[in-house]
């Protein structure tokens, strides 16, 4: 379902009814007259419909995680807020850049575009920006030569289904997050689908090895052993881009969630 579609046809519905009832309706109706029920739901809602409307399509859009991708970053259940600018201004719906603002930069958690289905949306960590020669060769992040630093942290349990994985901080240029690995997940990838640009990826027993192409992105979770990303199904292209998360505004299960996002 694209809500952003729906919600703009809700504003040019409800816009449409304010206006006509604002400019040729209400001056010919009885002074102290009772709106028609359509005019007051209709054009009733539109400024709140319009607010919503600049406030996700421009400045922050709410999500919540649905799978356990980028564990421990962001547990399943987490509400995110996602800053809808830091990577450029677009206008909704064809999500066209018409004011550059900034650039996706190495370890930043970016909502996207899933690129073989527009109509879902996927949130991973960016590893590779256009031009870098990303490894991920048994399980060692490596960027343009340069492994990522790793420093080893106390094994993470998973609550849901009671086991421990390995777990490291590793830094990617100024950030610093955490990962996680399973010592019995094989590093080949048996599954990589036929995607554009795949020309540029060679796939061995140790994992993968790609060149990042211009105007392209390559994403992968923190969830290492337990994430389909840019070693699967390829590159995310910059029109696909939607925002970079920023905050964890609610969780169900664990209040203490709140605001924990690093």
């Amino acid at each position: 379902m694209n809500f952003a579609l729906i919600l703009f046809i809700l504003l040019l519905v409800s816009g449409a009814i304010w206006a006509v009832d604002s400019l040729l309706l209400r001056p010919k109706r009885v002074a102290d007259a009772k709106d028609p029920w359509w005019v007051e739901y209709g054009a009733g809602f539109f400024p709140v419909i319009l607010v919503v409307f600049v406030l996700r399509s421009f400045i922050v859009e709410p999500f919540k995680i649905p799978s356990g991708s980028m564990i421990p970053t962001l547990l399943i259940g987490d509400f995110i807020l996602v800053n809808k600018f830091s990577y450029g201004i677009r206008l909704p719906i064809i999500n066209k850049k018409i004011i550059d603002i900034g650039e996706p930069q190495r370890g930043d958690v970016m909502v996207f575009r899933y690129p073989a289905d527009p109509s879902l949306d996927y949130i991973k960590r960016v590893v590779g920006i256009p031009g870098d020669k990303v490894a991920y060769q048994n399980k060692q992040l490596t960027i343009n030569g340069q492994p990522a630093i790793l420093s080893k942290q106390d094994d993470y349990l998973h609550s849901e289904r009671l086991y421990y994985s390995r777990q490291f901080v590793e830094k990617l240029g100024e950030t610093e997050h955490r990962i996680l690995n399973d010592d019995d997940a094989p590093s080949f990838i048996n599954d990589a689908s036929l995607f554009p640009y795949r020309e540029n990826c060679l796939y061995n027993n140790a994992g993968v090895i790609c060149t990042v192409p211009a105007g392209h992105y390559f994403m992968v979770g923190d969830n290492r052993d337990n994430s389909r990303d840019s070693r699967v199904w390829g590159f995310v292209p910059e029109e696909n881009i939607v925002g970079k998360a920023f905050f964890i505004w609610f969780n169900f299960n664990d209040l203490g969630r709140i605001g924990s996002f690093k």
